[in-house]
């Protein structure tokens, strides 16, 4: 497969502000993530806000992606993902985990971890993240990249 840089008229790398609280948009996001380092190309998801509940360690409710906001249709994130899984897709935990091993950067942000009043220490320790804040994610962003705000 050619290096990313190789494709014609194609992003060299996807960096993905992931913005919102919904489960539908960030498991979407992980799906767009997942697809661009399964098909060799750099891959940033910053995490920031009401998507940064998505990245919670479990609790007696399970994972912080569960207590994400319903979807656009107003299906509960558990009940979401699992749909998502009977009908042969990725679920939240395999795209999140695949995104990772594949080498998908993950950042949070300084700033929104403040705004919602997370802790770092609060976040899954089985996802390795770099904190940072607007101008870290900028000077990551590749100049022929693509940059999408979820």
């Amino acid at each position: 497969m050619p290096a990313a840089e190789d494709r014609a008229g194609s992003p060299g790398k996807l960096s993905l502000v992931m913005f919102s609280g919904a489960f539908d948009k960030v498991h979407y996001g992980l799906a767009m993530a997942a697809a661009a380092v399964a098909s060799n190309r750099q891959a940033t998801l910053f995490f920031t806000m009401g998507a940064l509940g998505a990245l919670v360690a479990g609790a007696a409710a399970g994972p912080g992606w569960r207590r994400l906001l319903p979807t656009e249709t107003g299906v509960d994130p558990l009940a979401a993902d699992a749909a998502l899984t009977d009908g042969g897709m990725g679920g939240f935990e395999e795209l999140l985990s695949a995104s990772v091993a594949l080498g998908a950067t993950v950042m949070v942000c300084e700033m929104g971890l403040r705004a919602m009043g997370i802790d770092a220490g609060q976040l899954r320790d089985d996802v390795p993240v770099t904190a940072g804040g607007l101008v870290t994610f900028l000077e990551d962003a590749a100049a022929d990249g693509a940059v999408v705000f979820i």
